[in-house]
């Protein structure tokens, strides 16, 4: 019996349709303050760690950026700009400008793009000392290490079928096994 918990999507999917629609009702939500209020407060909020060397944060995100750790930033962008068009689809007559803006917008989240990269960056030499993050960033710029990030999103796809296929094993094994336990107790469930 296979279980309902997982669909055809993959997690891929379903994490950056939920990470975009949380950044979509929050630009919506933003945009209802006074824009006095909005002009106060920064763009973004960042970690930032004063400990931290520039060099420190800079191989940080080499890393971020040659592991493919940055990928995931690049198929947000057009994930936001489908939830806009998702908000506005009663509207077509506004659909050609809209598309128009939003290709217009384009350089500005690029730039929005690079503020994550450095947040990603300044997270991840909180985490790795810089000389552990140096032997990682060699091992990135490696053949290996290229071989490894081109084959990630392969690797992830045939892991989710995999996890698919093993969540709806589990679920009919847990459900089987504790009604045959609950037999034995004197419970049909």
């Amino acid at each position: 019996m296979k279980s309902p918990v997982f669909n055809r999507l993959s997690a891929r999917h379903l994490f950056l349709g939920a990470v975009a629609s949380c950044a979509l009702a929050a630009g919506v939500a933003a945009s209802a303050l006074p824009a006095r209020a909005q002009q106060q407060q920064p763009a973004t909020s960042l970690p930032s760690s004063p400990a931290l060397s520039q060099s420190h944060v800079d191989v940080a995100r080499d890393v971020v950026i040659l592991s493919g750790i940055a990928r995931t930033f690049d198929g947000m962008l057009p994930t936001f700009a489908d939830q806009v068009r998702q908000t506005y689809i009663t509207r077509p007559e506004i659909s050609a400008d809209l598309n128009a803006v939003l290709e217009q917008l384009k350089p500005e989240l690029e730039a929005r793009k690079q503020d994550i990269l450095t947040a990603s960056a300044r997270i991840l030499a909180n985490r790795i000392n810089e000389q552990n993050l140096t032997e990682i960033r060699a091992f990135f710029q490696s053949t290996a290490g290229q071989q490894y990030v081109a084959t990630q999103p392969l690797v992830l796809e045939d892991l989710f079928g995999a996890m698919n296929t093993w969540v709806g094993d589990v679920s009919a094994f847990i459900v089987s096994r504790a009604r045959e336990e609950m037999r034995k107790k004197g419970h049909d469930i």
